[in-house]
């Protein structure tokens, strides 16, 4: 086929000029590979006449990027503005509405209207792809929907958010605490306008809404996610993770059981020597586990206008070859609501705690985890001069509920300083 494939790409920020820059500096080889051309006919972004370091002048310039999905001359409508709704929302409709396929990076548009704009697309006769809204240049969305198809996936689980990955691990690295890195990653760029999308798990979270999908054969449940995001984890606690042979990560799982479908996106321990634990600066890293492969570990950046927009161009060209594939894997309307199921499995759990310094303070806090049916691994109190002292416990296997029964008991006995920390020790 010798027609080209024509784009509209509307938004053209780090990602958006990333992908203009690879089809103008790769023509040949997209050709070449796709059996036909790939060419831009019209752009769109918020402001025109800003210096983006790619020429646009070979391309219509909308100022709506409504009308931009809507023209004849696009085949494919490339949204990269972000946002759940707005514009996004607005533009990817109209797109699907005149039978255009989607490229897009925006996980949280699908991770809150995915169903929805799934059975849109496919009631069109069109597809909306999305690998780049999921691990940056980590091919893990074709590698669920496509190469491990015929697994039954039992369980998805990684770092999904290079920001809080960069956090953590050089708080570990440096020595510092969490307000001085964060005000480090912010003078970066590294944080999303709205900080607590990064930091507060809701980014991660998206990201592993859209792979749970894939991997259970649900409709996408943002809602149904357990998140707990990384503030609260201080340079103590993770000075005492390395002292156990630990890393903390904000690690998101997702996997079914016979209560439904558990989801959680929170700071986790997970052994040094895994891969998790040896994942540094802001890579992501998703592990997969089926019944045929096992275990499938997949690494890379997580961000970026290289990675990001190289996995847009990899669905383009997918499109480009002609392969159509159901949105999440299978028809839209085959997608079973997920029963959502708050995450019930036992596991060793890390705590910190403040006690007053007085006699009989440790016991009344050993008597509540008594009560509740968890015992004490280890436990350690830190050299101190003040009239208060920061307490470490490792329980053995307990629940959630249980962790957080007993911590509500320990509000209770009157020698607790502040707000108890717990840590999920994780099995990876």
């Amino acid at each position: 086929m010798t027609t080209p494939l024509r784009l509209g790409i509307a938004g053209l920020g780090t990602v958006g000029t990333g992908t203009v820059k690879i089809v103008q500096r790769m023509a040949n080889r997209l050709t070449a590979r796709a059996g036909r051309p790939i060419a831009i006919s019209a752009v769109s972004a918020r402001t025109r006449d800003k210096n983006r370091g790619v020429s646009l002048s070979a391309y219509a310039w909308e100022d709506d990027p409504v009308a931009l999905a809507t023209r004849d001359d696009v085949d494919v409508f490339v949204e990269l503005m972000g946002g759940s709704d707005g514009p996004a929302l607005a533009a990817t409709r109209a797109a699907l509405k005149a039978g255009k396929h989607v490229v897009t990076a925006n996980k949280a548009m699908l991770a809150i209207h995915g169903q929805e704009l799934a059975e849109l697309a496919e009631a069109q006769g069109v597809t909306i792809r999305f690998e780049a809204a999921v691990a940056g240049g980590i091919p893990v969305i074709k590698a669920l929907g496509e190469s491990l198809a015929a697994n039954q996936v039992t369980r998805v689980l990684g770092v999904m958010n290079g920001t809080c990955n960069y956090i953590l691990t050089r708080m570990e690295s440096a020595g510092l605490t969490y307000d001085e890195v964060f005000a480090e990653a912010d003078a970066l760029g590294y944080l999303e306008a709205d900080p607590t999308l990064d930091v507060g798990g809701i980014d991660a979270g998206h990201k592993l809404a859209l792979l749970a999908a894939l991997a259970f054969g649900t409709q996408v449940d943002f809602k149904g996610i357990e998140i707990e995001g990384i503030e609260q984890v201080s340079i103590e606690d993770i000075e005492q993770a390395a002292d156990m042979g630990f890393r903390i990560k904000l690690l998101g799982v997702a996997q079914m059981t016979g209560r439904g479908l558990e989801q959680r996106m929170s700071p986790c321990l997970v052994p040094a020597t895994s891969p998790l634990g040896q994942l540094e600066g802001a890579t992501n890293m998703v592990v997969l586990e089926g019944d045929a492969v096992r275990r499938i570990v997949l690494s890379g950046p997580g961000a970026g206008e290289g990675p990001t927009a190289s996995a847009v161009m990899g669905d383009v060209m997918d499109l480009a070859r002609g392969l159509r594939l159901p949105v999440f894997g299978q028809p839209a309307t085959t997608l079973l609501p997920a029963a959502s199921a708050v995450a019930a499995g036992a596991a060793p759990f890390y705590l910190r705690m403040r006690l007053q310094d007085k006699p009989g303070a440790l016991a009344k806090i050993a008597a509540v985890l008594g009560d509740e049916g968890i015992s004490i691994d280890r436990m350690r109190q830190r050299e101190h001069t003040e009239p208060s002292a920061t307490v470490l416990i490792v329980t053995h296997k307990a629940t959630r509920a249980a962790i957080d029964a007993a911590i509500g008991g320990m509000r209770g006995t009157g020698v607790l300083v502040d707000e108890p920390v717990a840590i999920r020790i994780e099995d990876v």
